[in-house]
């Protein structure tokens, strides 16, 4: 809690005034204690006037404040800013100190700040209610204010409260409480981070609408700190070469090299080179070892803006903290004279950074800016980083050519980078997959005029008369009508088609690997080997839910009177979470039945249309009605895809929140593993329907199975039911990716963007024409939130399904994939580069519980696979014919043996033609393995049918066994990391252990250059040089006995202290003990 005492006004150099103020400040404040703090006379919103600048720093640096005296400054804009902050709008008002964060928020009936007062009100005293209390907003202001003044440290510890009046000015509206108190959370706030060494700088003017900024610089001797406390690796003065090829391998490689150039992205600067630099942790105590140019530019502007988040995260905030808390929620907590105890702030604090502060609608917003207007201007060498992005990376037109990873992981962060380089490994193996997949579908298309099944489905002559479709209105008909549906689906049911799903599982497998290795090159070059996890804080729900858990059992103890000494609970267990559980598990039962009741809505829908354009008198309908059918129920089932597919992802979103996961991390694990599940089965479910069980299920003539007792179960087509599989997995694929990228991705952002400017738009003619050029920070907040990678990678996920689970009914699936992602690379860097605000950059080794799921669903694919292909194509059965029933050891009269009789007279009443066109018909065929009406099994399965599922059964267990074997074989022929870079880490690790031990040689000679006085020739016997211990680990260094004098190097600041201290050290000791001794 802070008490300050505004003093008389002073005045300032650049004319303005300001007041000096005393603080009297408790140990839980987070505020210098007794610290005089220079605030404007006219506190900016509180009826004051403001200021051009005006300054808030602790007392100890205001001595020595001459010119540095901007650095720790709570600065009051509302002057010009200097010519190079106006062009590019990323500089503090001086133009000197970058803008490295922005937090936003809106004044919200900013004029109320301003409260009624009487003349004999003084200006010059100020009111802090540290408790969160506040003093009434009208009627006893001077009393209000008096007290504040007057109130002695002794009253405010008991009752816990400081009180600190804002001016007042005359007519003006009283000051809403919420405002007034997030007004405060805000101020202190700032003064926290302050104190933790940022430099502060906010808008000045009054503002009626719209936003506010706060910009924050990190200074050099703040980003030195952080960079060693969160361990950020950083290149070091020393070099090596890098080991090439020699012989016909660098031949290769230079051909190769010189192939590639023209898909090679344009970034200057970029270093292909054969020298790579040594990256350590950076370390204040080594500052020489790095070459350090600038102290600007030594930490690039993503890693400034991530330091500024650490530190933003973890900033304190008391008045948040019992602001949040309700006063129901205090009930039992142990109170100090100054208020809540330490005890109690310690437990409080981490739950008020900036992302408590956000969702509590103290900040609107927080976030790094982007380095400037993405649009090109100016040579290559001059552009920024976000223009060379745009120009080579996120315009459409460089589709053809190679990501530039590196600067997007540099712009970005490891976490995006890896993304996008996971995209693009993704992507270059779909060409390999497109290529066998096109020509697998031209061998079909090669060959479906001479296979035999299909020519004799088309042949007239052979007269197959098949049973109705439906019962009554449905006549006979004769399978040659059929013939184009054969034929089609030859094209995608062929012995190719078997290679084509061997070749596939091995793919996902070589992909998986291939990922991996590239995951381990990236890592090496981006230094990223060998760091630890960050240190993850708990969520803010997770925190709060745990306070209230811990101020319910002190509740219960203090009406049991249990003993204070007993330990409470820290953490949330199983039975805290139960409700959740419970939740979750119904939801998604409940959303699994939801999209069973789709699918099944979808295959009622198309056995009623069936029937009734069976009973249409039009015979062009009679004709259309699979093909019409199927495609509209096609759309139908891409709709409600989409439509559920927006709901399930709010839905995991809310059960993952009544989980209370603790961390971020686990948060998003668990978030993506219900988005998967959820919308994986929405999406496949149709797929899996078509695939394994229309058809299956239908009966036959005489003993159809029926839905609602009046419509038959729908049946698959005479080519059989891939050829519709093929169709429901293209339309939806290719319908999804459509919809999703055009509509979802790019015109719903923008409609966003539209209605954001409308609303600005608002704004009265008088304030636009006071408007300045607006300046990056409103450009950026003008832009969509960063909302995380989970959407985009499950779409890719989603896709990596269609590509590889059905793959055997559709070989042109990796090309559209291919052509979809091509154009997915290109949007999805422009949105990130245009559409959305600079995230926070975030260090990944990999791309997580993604892998996981992607190696599932490889796995998935080899089983789903060897079913369709068994049971769902003719692949099986026209084996078992050729080298079993078929006379000629050919596939002449395969479609007689697939076919079985029916007596017309077995018809149940009602269900025969009620009028036919075929003349006397007394037997018809369908297609199925079952006894004739003329034995005495008359309808039973026949033997073929027995023959024909054992062999189906036995080609997925040898389908599976033999891809899942080289499956094996191709993951250990391929290393997970590749033979260079092992080498590679094995030479860094021996060039840094002798770099370390050449900084210890130089730090022990620079201790023995302590003991030589500066004008003694040489040393006496009682000044004899230090020796090294027998068991000492420190290199040997010269002596003055050698001839050679030590190396005065003096690179080690912090060996300065010892001396003063040298002349104390004992000098008749043995050698191990001096040493010690220093």
């Amino acid at each position: 809690m802070a008490l300050c005492f505004i003093g008389p006004k002073e005045p300032w150099p650049n004319g303005a005034g300001f007041s000096r103020v005393s603080t009297a400040l408790s140990e839980s404040s987070s505020i210098h204690s007794d610290a005089p703090c220079l605030l404007t006379r006219d506190f900016p919103g509180a009826g004051l006037r403001p200021m051009p600048c005006s300054v808030l720093e602790p007392q100890g640096h205001r001595e020595e404040a001459t010119a540095e005296e901007s650095q720790s400054l709570l600065q009051v804009v509302d002057a010009p800013s200097s010519p190079q902050a106006s062009s590019e709008g990323l500089y503090f008002c001086d133009g000197l100190r970058k803008v490295d964060y922005v937090l936003v928020f809106h004044p919200r009936r900013h004029g109320s700040l301003r409260c009624t007062g009487t003349a004999s009100v003084s200006q010059d005293q100020l009111s802090i209610v540290s408790n969160g209390n506040f003093p009434p907003p009208s009627g006893s202001s001077g009393a209000a204010a008096g007290r504040g003044a007057g109130l002695r440290r002794e009253e405010a510890a008991s009752v816990g409260e400081v009180f600190m009046e804002l001016g007042m000015a005359r007519g003006t509206e009283p000051m809403e409480a919420a405002d007034h108190e997030m007004h405060l959370i805000r101020q202190e706030f700032e003064a926290s981070l302050l104190e933790a060494g940022l430099e502060v700088e906010r808008d000045g003017e009054t503002k009626t609408h719209g936003p506010s900024f706060t910009r924050i610089h990190a200074p050099w001797p703040v980003l030195c700190r952080e960079a060693e406390f969160l361990k950020i690796k950083v290149p070091t003065k020393q070099s090596y070469e890098l080991k090439e090829e020699s012989g016909f391998g660098s031949s290769m490689s230079s051909v190769w090299r010189k192939l590639n150039q023209p898909f090679e992205p344009k970034v200057p600067h970029q270093d292909h080179g054969s020298t790579k630099f040594l990256s350590h942790c950076f370390s204040r105590d080594k500052l020489h070892m790095y070459n350090i140019t600038s102290k600007d530019t030594f930490f690039d502007n993503a890693t400034r803006g991530r330091i500024v988040y650490e530190i933003l995260r973890r900033t304190v905030c008391v008045r948040t903290c019992q602001t949040v808390v309700s006063p129901i929620c205090l009930v039992g907590w142990p109170m100090a004279a100054d208020g809540l105890s330490q005890q109690v702030l310690t437990e409080l604090q981490g739950r008020n950074g900036i992302s408590t502060l956000i969702a509590k609608g103290v900040y609107d917003a927080a976030f790094p800016l982007h380095d400037g207007d993405f649009k090109v201007t100016g040579p290559l060498e001059e552009r920024t980083d976000r223009q060379v992005l745009f120009e080579e990376w996120a315009k459409y037109s460089a589709f053809y050519k190679y990501q530039p990873i590196d600067l997007v992981r540099k712009y970005f962060g490891e976490k995006i980078g890896l993304y996008f380089a996971w995209l693009g490994v993704y992507t270059q193996l779909l060409i390999p997959a497109s290529i066998v997949g096109i020509i697998v579908f031209g061998y079909g298309v090669a060959t479906v005029d001479t296979n035999i099944p299909s020519l004799e489905m088309c042949d007239e002559r052979l007269n197959f008369t098949m049973c109705p479709l439906c019962d009554g209105a449905c006549d006979y008909w004769h399978l040659s009508t059929a013939c184009g549906t054969a034929r089609a689906s030859h094209l995608f049911d062929n012995p190719a088609t078997v290679f084509f799903a061997i070749f596939m599982s091995l793919w996902a497998v070589l992909f998986l690997e291939q990922w991996k290795r590239r995951q381990i090159s990236l890592s090496f070059s981006w230094d990223l080997t060998g760091i630890e996890e960050d240190e993850e804080h708990p969520r803010p729900k997770y925190e709060t839910i745990l306070l209230e858990k811990r101020q319910r059992k002190r509740q219960q103890k203090k009406k049991k009177k249990k003993k204070k000494n007993e330990t409470v609970a820290e953490k949330l267990t199983w039975k805290d979470r139960l409700p959740g559980y419970f939740m979750n598990i119904s939801s998604i039962l409940f959303m699994f039945g939801l999209t069973f009741s789709a699918v099944f809505g979808v295959i009622v829908y198309r056995i009623t249309i069936s029937a009734l354009m069976a009973m249409s008198p039009d015979p062009e309908t009679k004709s259309n009605v699979r093909v019409t059918v199927t495609a509209t129920a096609v759309i139908i089932n891409l709709v409600v895809i989409l439509i559920l597919d927006e709901i399930y992802g709010a839905v995991a979103l809310w059960l993952t929140e009544l989980e209370i996961p603790k961390t971020e991390t686990n948060f998003e694990e668990r978030l993506i593993l219900k988005a998967f599940l959820l919308k994986f089965m929405n999406a496949y479910a149709p797929i899996f329907y078509v695939a394994f069980f229309k058809g299956r299920f239908a009966g036959r003539p005489g003993s159809y199975v029926y839905v609602f007792n009046d419509y038959r179960m729908e049946e698959c087509a005479p080519g059989g039911c891939l050829i519709e599989l093929c169709i429901q997995l293209s339309i939806i694929m290719l319908g999804k990716q459509l919809i999703q990228n055009n509509i979802f991705e790019i015109g719903i952002p923008k409609l966003k963007k539209l209605i954001h400017a409308l609303k600005e738009k608002e704004t009265t003619q008088k304030e636009k024409d006071e408007e300045r050029p607006p300046k990056q920070w409103n450009l950026d907040y003008a832009l969509a939130p960063f909302e995380g990678l989970t959407p985009e990678y499950m779409e890719m996920i989603i896709q990596f399904g269609f590509v590889s689970l059905f793959v055997a009914s559709f070989p042109l699936a990796p090309l559209f994939a291919l052509l979809n992602n091509v154009i997915e690379i290109r949007l999805d860097a422009r949105k990130f580069v245009t559409e959305l605000r600079r995230p926070v950059t975030a260090r990944a080794k990999d791309i997580g519980i993604w892998y996981n799921i992607l190696s599932g669903m490889g796995k998935l694919s080899v089983i789903i696979n060897a079913f369709v292909i068994s049971f769902t194509s003719d692949f099986v059965p026209r084996l078992v014919y050729q080298y079993m029933y078929s006379q000629t050891g050919t596939m002449h009269g395969f479609i007689d043996h697939t076919l079985s009789f029916f007596n017309v007279s077995n018809f149940k009443p009602g269900t025969a033609p009620h009028s036919s066109d075929q003349g006397d018909i007394t037997v018809c065929r369908y297609k199925d393995y079952r006894e004739p009406p003329w034995s005495s099994d008359a309808y039973q399965f026949s033997k073929q049918y027995w023959s024909v599922l054992s062999a189906r059964l036995a080609f997925v267990i040898l389908f599976q066994n033999l891809v899942m074997f080289l499956s094996l074989m191709v993951a250990w022929v391929i290393p997970d990391v590749p033979k260079t870079i092992v080498e590679q880490l094995k030479r860094e690790k021996k060039l840094l252990v002798d770099l370390f031990l050449q900084e210890e040689k130089e730090k022990f000679q620079l201790i023995q250059s302590l003991f030589v006085k500066p004008n003694s020739q040489s040393p006496t016997a009682g000044q004899a040089f230090p020796v090294l211990g027998k068991y000492s680990t420190l290199p040997s260094g010269p002596t003055a006995g050698d001839g050679g004098g030590p190396r005065a190097r003096c690179r080690a600041a912090s060996f300065s202290q010892f001396s003063d201290k040298m002349s104390s050290l004992p000098r008749k000791e043995n050698a191990n003990s001096k040493h010690t001794a220093v």
